[in-house]
């Protein structure tokens, strides 16, 4: 077998492979052979089919099936034998393929990057803690009340937390806009879900008023057409409703899941969670922050064929995520959705395998239980979450990726330039910044 590479792009190859024909046609000889004691024909008894019979009748299916396989088998070959690490398969294109005559085609693919990682000492983190003060408490609480209030509707005039049932028509310069109208809109006064000076003109309305409501959209507003923009909403109030809150009670404790007698008890459980959710925050910061020094500072080609898997398989995640389901086909969404995403991915991906090999980083076995047991220790049965770990392979390995991810981390703040901050919970707990 005859073997040439030639490098297209910095990660492109095109490799140019050559089969003896005694390869391609001994085992299409074979088969053909196999065949013809095998196969049933009329006018013939089974096992007597003639050779040339059976060519003509079987053997250009064979040959298609042989050259299949020895394409398999071959590239393989020719791989291992130019030392190339394929990412993704490879493109085939047939040079010569006639019977009698050595089998040759080019096999088009890419490979992947050789990474020599840069120096990390000189990358400036800064490293958040914080922690959950009783405001921040009793903040939370406060919105879990909120979450479960009772709504009644009133004759009154509408004030500050209270609930409005709308429908709405917006104009700009006397024309209606794309996404400017709503019928039986609920709109919470205060909530800051609408425009700047909408709610505001609302407070005050009565059930039956019709309002008429001047604001502008911000100059970053999403849409382009309406950024900066002055609008008029005509505004109809359907119904104003206020809200009781809910007692703090056993009742009110249960509906979170929570099995407390009293409210100190429930106040307990209450920051803990908080607690919890703070640290996740904190160290997916971190993470983040890490990553992108170390993507910043490498700056690597990628194989396209693995931001294409990447992108598919973001869509998928789209997909589930919104409840599309089989109803949705993946591929309808647009690439360039994800691509950035991907890209980013992927990037991340091969740097930081190539931290685990260059630094011979290892998920140990009591790293591996302790990660399992603290994720279970969020359920009632913590036992039983760790055996269904321990049971799956998939998830298993899940957890063996984050664990190898964490000490990545750890072992890159090591060289950083690490600043602590100190910031309030509400900052701790804003996600990531992408």
């Amino acid at each position: 077998m005859q073997v040439s590479v030639e490098t297209t792009s910095v990660l492109e190859r095109q490799m140019t492979i050559t089969v003896p024909a005694e390869r391609i046609e001994g085992d299409v000889n074979k088969r053909v052979q196999q065949a013809a004691r095998t196969q049933r024909l009329d006018g013939f008894r089974p096992g007597k089919v003639p050779m040339k019979v059976a060519k003509q009748r079987f053997g250009a299916g064979i040959r298609q099936d042989v050259i299949g396989e020895v394409i398999q088998q071959s590239f393989y070959e020719a791989v291992q034998q130019e030392n190339v690490l394929p990412a993704g398969g490879p493109q085939i294109e047939f040079k010569n393929d006639k019977d009698g005559e050595d089998f040759q085609y080019v096999a088009t693919f890419e490979v992947y990057p050789e990474i020599t990682l840069a120096d990390f000492t000189s990358v400036e983190i800064e490293k958040q803690s914080s922690e959950v003060k009783d405001e921040d408490l009793e903040q939370m609480i406060d919105t879990l009340r909120k979450q479960q209030a009772n709504w009644s509707e009133v004759e009154t005039a509408a004030v500050d937390a209270d609930r409005l049932k709308i429908d709405f028509e917006g104009f700009v310069d006397g024309e209606a806009f794309e996404g400017g109208t709503a019928e039986g809109m609920d709109l919470v006064l205060g909530s800051n879900s609408m425009i700047p000076g909408f709610e505001d003109a609302l407070v005050g309305a009565k059930a039956g008023d019709d309002v008429e409501v001047k604001a502008t959209f911000p100059a970053d507003y999403h849409a382009e057409d309406l950024k900066g923009k002055d609008a008029v909403f005509n505004v109809k109030v359907q119904t104003v409703s206020s809200s009781e809150l809910p007692e703090l009670n056993e009742e009110f404790f249960t509906k979170f899941g929570i099995e407390a007698a009293d409210l100190e008890s429930f106040k307990v459980e209450v920051r803990s969670n908080m607690e919890r959710e703070m640290a996740n925050a904190l160290k997916m910061k971190l993470k983040d922050q890490v990553f992108t020094q170390l993507v910043d500072i490498n700056g690597i080609e990628v194989p396209s064929s693995l931001v294409d898997s990447e992108i598919d398989n973001l869509r998928k995640q789209a997909v589930q995520r919104f409840g599309g389901g089989a109803e949705i086909d993946p591929n309808m969404l647009p690439k360039e959705m994800f691509e950035d995403q991907a890209k980013r991915r992927v990037t991340v991906g091969l740097l930081v395998q190539e931290v685990i090999k260059a630094n011979e980083i290892k998920a140990d076995d009591d790293r591996v239980r302790s990660t399992i047991e603290e994720m279970a220790s969020t359920y009632q049965e913590p036992k039983e979450v760790i055996d269904w770990y321990y049971s799956n392979d998939d998830m298993l390995n899940q957890v063996k990726s984050l664990v190898l991810e964490d000490l990545v981390i750890e072992h890159l703040l090591e060289s950083a330039k690490v600043t602590d901050a100190v910031v309030a919970y509400e900052e701790a707990i804003k996600p990531a910044q992408q």
